[in-house]
């Protein structure tokens, strides 16, 4: 699946009120998302360069290597898992073909959130299938896509 990614300027950082850079990485189904917060105000999904710089210092090996792949995992979950953060889901995602799995945060976008947000990545990684399991076992699915084993 080929990614177009699109740089765009002029818009603020969720937690500093100043202009920052983004990627846009794609789009989610809004339906698919209201498991964990009502009134998905976009569909569109970025990541922001402070979350990128993030995910690049603290897990710089999934993110070179599966960058690729993140369009997918917030696109087509296998798992979403409601979070302890307001608005915020936690994404599960394996790649059966590759033996991958990832883990990846996406705070969504709500009408209360000020106007010029969009739906967000907050980190994104590569995980073990004992992280998977436990994660699996431990938190509150609200979502399995159904051909998902």
């Amino acid at each position: 699946m080929a990614i177009t990614v699109k740089k765009f300027d002029n818009i603020q950082s969720d937690n500093e009120k100043e202009v920052s850079q983004l990627e846009y990485i794609g789009t989610i189904d809004r339906g698919l998302y209201k498991v964990v917060t009502k009134n998905i105000r976009s569909d569109k999904v970025i990541l922001l360069e402070t979350q990128k710089a993030h995910i690049q210092a603290q897990h710089p090996e999934a993110y070179e290597a599966y960058k690729q792949h993140i369009a997918e995992v917030v696109e087509i979950p296998d798992y979403i898992i409601k979070t302890n953060r307001p608005n915020s889901a936690l994404v599960l995602k394996s790649f059966t073909m590759d033996e991958l799995v990832f883990k990846l945060v996406l705070r969504l976008q709500t009408p209360s959130d000020p106007a010029g947000f969009e739906n967000s990545i907050i980190t994104f990684m590569k995980i073990d299938n004992k992280e998977w399991t436990r994660l699996l076992r431990n938190k509150k699915v609200v979502y399995k896509r159904d051909n998902h084993h």
